[in-house]
């Protein structure tokens, strides 16, 4: 007996048919994946794109710090120092000037070998022989306190100029005092520097040194 197929099994058949071929198409459309395709669904879980964070990989730095190393090792030469201290009214040391012999004591100049000048000055009031004696009591007061807070002696040389070298008028244009100058010219000049023979000498052993070479 031959098999009896019906209309309903036989269309069913013709979709099945259709559907199979569809699948085929679009199995051969789709590209296969590749390296220059990449996958064809990636999965954003499994592969995870790297945060600015997590990808910047910290540098080390390949440059040596060599000059500020060099800078922190090289120690400057010593420079000479040169102060003014004001003597307002006599020869006493006041507390302002204190202060600054204080500072002096911590300057680099203090512990060369280098000769310590105090030179006493004074305004153009009184006579020749009394402002001698003024100027070099000014700076005998400096040198006395030097000494007792461990200057060598030896070291620290007085001159007295009296009101020979003024740094401000002494008299106003009509010819009355000038207070203020006055003030301003009783004062004792510190300078702490090599003598001028070993400058001289310096600069003489930089200048043989740049002929040999």
């Amino acid at each position: 007996m031959r098999p009896v197929f019906t209309i309903a099994a036989i269309t069913s058949l013709a979709f099945a048919l259709s559907a199979c071929e569809l699948r085929t198409d679009e199995a051969e459309e789709e590209p296969a994946p590749n390296e220059q395709n990449g996958p064809l669904d990636p999965d954003p879980a499994a592969s995870p794109s790297p945060t600015p964070s997590e990808s910047a990989s910290p540098v080390a730095s390949i440059i040596r710090d060599d000059a500020a190393a060099e800078t922190e090792d090289v120690e400057l030469p010593v420079q000479p120092v040169e102060i003014t201290l004001p003597f307002p009214d006599g020869s006493t040391l006041t507390a302002a000037v204190e202060r600054r012999l204080m500072g002096l004591l911590n300057h680099r100049a203090i512990d060369e070998d280098w000769p310590v000048v105090l030179a006493g000055h004074t305004d153009s009031g009184g006579n020749d022989q009394a402002n001698m004696r003024a100027s070099r009591a000014r700076a005998e007061a400096v040198a006395a306190w030097l000494v007792e807070r461990g200057v060598d002696d030896d070291r620290i040389e007085v001159i007295a100029f009296g009101e020979q070298n003024p740094i401000a008028p002494n008299a106003l244009p009509d010819g009355s005092p000038n207070e203020k100058g006055r003030r301003t010219n009783r004062r004792v000049e510190i300078r702490i520097a090599p003598p001028a023979g070993d400058d001289a000498d310096t600069d003489r052993e930089n200048t043989e040194t740049d002929q040999d070479a």
